[in-house]
């Protein structure tokens, strides 16, 4: 499944590559971004070996992260999306993003999420998948208004789980379609492509 690629709009979402480790840098080094991510990513080597993780996620299909690039900007790179999986045939899977700084106030993540959403939906149906998560921490505003816009309904008030999830947390959800409805998607949003089609 490494050849695949979203559209929505000049976004492209595609596996990230080894060539992407200078603008993975230049993404992290930024302060607000840093406060909201897990694994930090400061060397070159540390983001060699992110892009590495990223790449064994989608040989397992328990991670499947996307580098999300702006065709009408030369491709720049302009945020990360993934689909977190437990396992082949469970039910529910977990989504999670970033925006590059200088791409913030662009839409990127509602757009980008909305693709991601629909090709979930669409290519892990039979398996059974039927909801899709969205968690962040209480005080990212920003985050919870991507899950908004982006037909992520809030669930649930999480408790804290110090160090990791110092602070409470929201869950948000999104259901699969019923009765095999189609999915509703964003203009210009496109679900599933080839490497070979841009």
């Amino acid at each position: 499944m490494a050849d695949v690629t979203l559209t929505a709009g000049a976004l492209l979402l595609r596996a990230w590559r080894e060539e992407d480790v200078p603008a993975l840098l230049e993404a992290y080094d930024d302060p607000v971004m840093r406060q909201w991510v897990r694994m930090p990513v400061s060397t070159p080597e540390e983001a060699a070996r992110w892009v590495e993780v990223q790449r064994e996620g989608w040989e397992s299909g328990t991670r499947f992260s996307f580098a999300v690039t702006d065709t009408g900007r030369d491709g720049e790179l302009v945020g990360n999306l993934a689909l977190k999986r437990p396992g082949q045939g469970a039910e529910r899977a977990e989504v999670g993003y970033w925006t590059a700084a200088r791409a913030r106030g662009r839409g990127v993540a509602p757009r980008a999420l909305e693709a991601l959403t629909a090709w979930a939906f669409t290519a892990f149906a039979a398996e059974g998948l039927v909801r899709l998560d969205l968690l962040h921490q209480v005080d990212n505003v920003a985050s919870c208004r991507v899950a908004e816009k982006s037909g992520y309904a809030f669930a649930e008030l999480l408790g804290a789980l110090p160090p990791e999830f110092p602070l409470d947390g929201h869950l948000h959800v999104r259901r699969a379609p019923s009765g095999g409805a189609p999915i509703q998607r964003a203009p210009g949003v496109s679900p599933v492509g080839s490497s070979d089609s841009r």
